[in-house]
């Protein structure tokens, strides 16, 4: 599949607007109704910010196969721990990664099964 460059496609894709303006009203109350506050909303655009990355979504689907521990996230990645322990750091704080010490090994896992879902369904969204 061709990679798309999103710079690319706004360049080239013209937007359609109205010809005049008239504003629906009771469109815009029902939508305003609906709408979550702002704050939820930069919550969410903060949660998918972290999906912006390529390496935590590589990370995201080692986990997606198996709970895994930093080593072998590295060795799976061709990465250092260092660079792993930094992206799952992040993943953590977003809660999209949970832990489980072992002894003196961690092991990291998806933090729930929406995780694998938002992941699924991206990939689901890119192939069709």
């Amino acid at each position: 599949m061709e990679r798309l460059d999103l710079r690319q496609t706004l360049q080239e894709e013209p937007v359609d607007v109205c010809g005049f303006l008239h504003v629906h009203e009771d469109l815009v109350k029902k939508v305003q109704a609906a709408m979550p506050e702002e704050e939820e909303l930069y919550s969410l655009a903060d949660f998918f910010k972290v999906f912006s990355d390529s390496t935590r979504i590589r990370i995201l689907y080692v986990l997606l196969c198996s709970e895994t521990c930093v080593c072998d996230i590295a060795q799976l990645l061709n990465m250092t721990q260092p660079a792993i322990s930094h992206q799952l750091r992040i993943l953590k704080q977003m809660n999209l990664v949970r832990t489980r010490r072992d002894g003196r090994t961690v092991f990291y896992s998806l933090a729930d099964d929406h995780i694998a879902s938002i992941l699924s369904q991206g990939m689901e969204h890119i192939l069709e």
